[in-house]
């Protein structure tokens, strides 16, 4: 060691040589020639052992050959398992002794040694998974390392833990995760995995699971979201702190902590019981002592997830639990029972104590599905923690009292779904419940919604009978109120009565109401095979009426009119008279524009809830205070949300729909006003009602719906889009209407979400495209492969357009000039404009295109498709942006001059446009591509000619060339996670696209 001392510099650059063959070369001769020996004596030199430790580092997750050389494979990596416990040995007894103190520099070494460990374990236990005294004592260091109180430690060790139980826990039919994941117990034959498992396994014991779950349940926490007090009560212990670097977001490691919860409760259901339980009396007993529990619920909450957790893993059906012993059975039982009778007991009023309380309830959810006694109980102290919640939010001594009475509310969705049909006889009890607290006026309607989604989630369960009277209880009230005629005439029979309405809070709200309870309707009442049989339907092959198709007749005609009101007040000659608080809030708020910016604190205010569809909406000041500009931009998002995706749901209806509706009031309400409405509604609406309504149309109903709602859409879309690409590519500025009127906010910040806009607008209306040409709507169009060799198709083979035309909605489309003009042009625009997912989407419209030409013999196709859309293919192949889709690319050029360069000229005159093609080259493409019959190998002709005739400018096929190109990590920081990705030149892409 003195003498290694005394050549520092000849050491380290042994070192830094070592470590690059540390990767590749053989482990066999790495330990042969005492590389690994001469690695782990330099582990004690404190001049030395950070450089050893990287050879460790790079070594230790060599993947095992499978030839003859794995036994030994398995003796180098047992001594570095060896060398490596040893120096974890000393660090561990010095460390949990206290009486000599560590420096920085040490806890730094060991989180290197900790990682390696890792890698051994994660990829190579299966070299001491035969030995009975090396491998328990590895899997205790590596407990001490995951218990250690140093965070990075800790966080190290938990990759092991986890990979190790996933592993473990996953059935030998399914045991083939990829490397990382499933390397805990190599294979080496099914038997012999098999066996290692078990032995595993069996050195995993109780007091492992009980010393993980312990640890797991503190770590939970977060160190801001802790009193100072608790955190004192720690100790030295570290929590996640924000400071951290290099360790992802608190969110990813609590989640990684929850699996593995998850998986050791599969293992140790009993220990995972007890060990929740004792945790949760503890917090509970405390809380009921502090002087201020609302200030310390952080670690409730926690806790709140760990018991989901084990909870979930214990009862989800995989681990047999109607199979296990009935002392295992019984003991599960009195556990959850127990901890189960303790949160009913809790007589907690205060609002924020409530929520933490409805969500411990709804957690025991998958034990109530066996326990099915307890059910009644849970449901009694969900309705009495509601009523002791005032109703009304004028009640300022208690904020928080709306929120929590819709957690409240919500909880008895999640407990119907999690309990199946184990809460079915509680559902009257239920019902009369609700009627007797709307009686009284001490259950708004908001919450009597959620309550009556509940509903349908039990009914679901029990039978389309139950399912179709449900729905009729929970609708018929809400359409004798809808179908008015008096609330209609006086609020939806122009913009003054939406104005009117909007200084309504109480009638806002109700409509409000109305429209997302029919919306959850239509998704919670969608047909389960399941639940239909031969009785329900009058022949074998007939298809049940959805249970929604009845009322979806009074819903729609109000909803429209509405709808259409919306839509007019973005109009210029209606904005302008508009009172000021209106157009206020016409404008996009913060929340929206954090979300189209990407930052992280979109936050809601308190009083806005996340329900079961994902919907945000704030609900504090329902009913009782005049509507502000935020409750009138709220109603506006609702009613917007809503009332699309109802339309879109309907759809998906059928008949009921498209043959018993108006098509033209649909398109009038939908589309009068297009050319006003901001680009974020246009692509909201395109998605959530659009796209199903194209999806779900009749075929003998395109031509009454298709044609009025398609020929305004595309017509201003196209325009739009054109003008705003236009802008972005020439002036860096997209300019969409829907960023008018806002103020705040840097010129950049504007730029990017005018930006980002658009190109969620362009790829909405790419993906519609990508819909109608998806083969369910186009059964007519035969393949090429069908249809004969290429570029002989028979003369007699070719159809009329109007023949296709009648079952390809593509084909469709072409006949209607006022929808193919648009389309056709948005087409050809699409490859110019620096957005590879956009050109994605609509590369299969393209394609039916090309195959519709070909099989075709309509000439204006023909000649689009051979010149124009040729050109544009090979312009998009110039961007690098679209080097994702270059293939799909290439293939279109092929089938455009494979089979139309006999019928047209075109073909030859765009390649011969090129810039660095000559006849020659021509010529010597068309022999090569009469010389195979291989599309693939046509691909590769049309590609290299491509290549050839450009200069070699395509971007979009040369980036391809740059994709898997392996380099040299062994010089990575040791952060890599932060490492900034390099840059690669984009030449002329714009905006966004540069920097994505």
């Amino acid at each position: 060691m003195d003498i290694a001392k005394l050549h520092a510099a000849t050491v380290t650059a042994t070192l830094n040589a070592v470590n690059a063959y540390a990767e590749w070369a053989p482990v066999s001769d790495l330990a042969k020639s005492g590389i690994i020996h001469g690695c782990g004596v330099l582990l004690s030199a404190p001049d030395f052992r950070f450089h050893a430790s990287e050879f460790f580092k790079f070594v230790s997750p060599r993947k095992r050959p499978v030839d003859a050389s794995a036994s030994e494979f398995d003796q180098a990596m047992s001594s570095i398992f060896q060398t490596l416990m040893n120096v974890s040995r000393e660090f561990l007894y010095r460390s949990g002794s206290g009486a000599v103190s560590i420096d920085e520099g040490e806890y730094e070494f060991a989180e290197y040694i900790c990682e390696s460990m890792v890698s051994l374990g994660s990829y190579n236990l299966q070299s001491i998974a035969g030995d009975s005294t090396l491998l328990p004592l590895y899997l205790e260091q590596m407990l001490g390392f995951f218990q250690h109180f140093k965070f990075a430690i800790h966080f190290q060790a938990m990759n092991f833990w986890l990979v190790l139980m996933r592993d473990l826990m996953s059935k030998p039919k399914i045991s083939t995760h990829a490397a990382a994941d499933s390397s805990a117990v190599s294979s080496k034959g099914s038997g012999e995995v098999e066996n290692a498992r078990k032995k595993t396994l069996s050195f995993v014991s109780d007091d492992f699971c009980g010393a993980i779950l312990d640890t797991s349940f503190i770590r939970m926490l977060k160190r801001e979201k802790i009193l100072h007090e608790t955190a004192i009560s720690l100790g030295a212990l570290e929590l996640w702190s924000d400071n951290f670097e290099g360790k992802g977001t608190f969110s990813q490691y609590r989640s990684r902590l929850l699996e593995l919860i998850r998986f050791v409760s599969s293992y140790k259901p009993l220990i995972a019981a007890t060990k929740v339980s004792e945790k949760n009396d503890t917090i509970i007993k405390g809380l009921l002592l502090s002087p201020a529990p609302t200030q310390d619920l952080a670690v409730m909450e926690c806790m709140q997830l760990a018991l989901e957790n084990v909870v979930n893993a214990v009862f989800d059906g995989s681990n047999d639990f109607a199979k296990a012993n009935a002392e295992v059975q019984f003991a599960l039982c009195r556990t959850f029972e127990g901890l189960l009778q303790q949160f009913i007991s809790l007589k907690w009023t205060e609002p924020a104590l409530v929520e933490v309380l409805v969500h411990y309830l709804d957690a025991m959810g998958p034990f109530l599905k066996y326990f099915p006694d307890a059910v009644g109980s849970v449901i009694n102290k969900l309705f009495e923690l509601l009523t002791s919640l005032p109703v009304g939010t004028k009640d300022m001594s208690m904020p928080g009292a709306r929120h929590a009475r819709l957690q409240t509310c919500t909880s008895f969705i999640r407990i119907a779904k999690t309990a199946d049909k184990s809460i079915l006889p509680h559902m009257k009890g239920i019902a009369d419940t609700m009627a007797s607290l709307q009686r009284e006026g001490r259950l708004l309607q908001g919450e009597h919604n959620l309550l009556g989604e509940a509903f349908l989630v039990m009914a679901s369960s029990a039978g389309i009978q139950q399912q179709q009277d449900v729905l009729t209880w929970l609708l018929e009230p809400l359409s004798l109120q809808w179908t008015q005629t008096e609330w209609q005439d006086k609020y939806l029979s122009g913009p003054h009565g939406l104005v009117q309405l909007c200084s309504e809070g109480p009638v806002m709200w109700s409509i409000f109401h109305t429209v997302t309870f029919f919306e959850r309707a239509l998704k919670r009442s969608g047909l389960k095979k399941a639940n239909w049989n031969s009785e329900n339907s009058s022949t074998p092959n007939s298809t049940p009426l959805n249970p929604m198709a009845s009322h979806i007749s009074w819903m729609l005609t109000p909803l429209l009119k509405l709808l259409r009101g919306i839509h007019s007040l973005w109009s210029p000659s209606v904005h302008q008279a508009l009172p000021g608080e209106i157009r206020t809030a016409m404008i996009m708020n913060d929340v929206e524009r954090f979300s189209l910016l990407g930052e992280g604190n979109s936050k809601l205010p308190k009083g806005s809830l996340t329900v079961t569809d994902g919907s945000k909406v704030n609900m504090n000041k329902e009913g009782y205070a005049e509507p502000n500009e935020s409750d009138i931009r709220n109603w506006f998002k609702g009613i917007r949300d809503s009332g699309y995706n109802v339309l879109g749901l309907s759809a998906t209806v059928g008949d009921s729909f498209f043959k018993y509706f108006d098509a033209h009031s649909v398109a009038v309400a939908l589309m009068e006003n297009i050319q006003s409405m901001e680009f974020r509604h246009i692509r909201q609406l395109v998605h959530s009602t659009l796209i199903p309504l194209v999806k779900y149309c009749p075929l003998d109903m395109w031509e009454i719906w298709l044609e009025k709602l398609l020929h305004p859409l595309f017509v201003h879309v196209q325009q739009a889009l054109s003008c705003s690409w236009s802008s972005l590519l020439q002036d860096g500025r997209a300019k969409v209407p829907d960023v008018h009127g806002i103020l705040s906010g840097s010129d950049l910040k504007v730029e990017v979400m005018e930006e980002t806009i658009l190109r969620d607008l362009t790829r909405e209306m790419c993906s519609l495209l990508s819909v109608i040409a998806s083969p369910p709507l186009n059964t007519g169009i035969p393949s090429l492969e069908q249809s004969g060799n290429a570029g002989r198709l028979d003369m007699s083979s070719r159809k009329s357009l109007d023949t296709v035309a009648s079952c390809s909605m593509v084909g469709f489309l072409l006949k209607h000039e006022g929808v193919a003009l648009p389309t056709l042009r948005m087409c050809l625009e699409a490859f110019t404009w620096t957005d590879g997912e956009a050109v994605t989407k609509i590369s299969s419209f393209c394609s039916v295109l090309v195959v519709l030409a070909i099989v075709t013999n309509h000439a204006e196709l023909i000649e689009y498709v051979s010149r124009d859309l040729f050109t544009s293919v090979i312009q998009g192949l110039s961007l690098e942006s679209n080097a994702i889709i270059s293939a799909d690319l290439v293939g279109i050029c092929r089938e455009i001059f494979v089979y139309l360069h006999d019928r047209h000229p075109a073909p030859r005159q765009v390649l011969m446009s090129l810039p660095s093609i000559t006849p020659q080259d021509l010529v010597a493409f068309e022999e090569s591509l009469t010389k195979t019959s291989s599309p693939k190998e046509q691909k590769q002709h049309m590609r290299s000619l491509l290549q050839l005739a450009t200069g070699n400018k395509l971007k979009a096929l040369a980036a391809q060339k740059s994709v898997n190109i392996i380099t040299n990590v062994s010089t990575r920081p040791r952060s890599s996670a932060n490492a900034p990705e390099s840059k690669v030149d984009d030449g002329d892409v714009v905006g966004l696209a540069a920097i994505m």
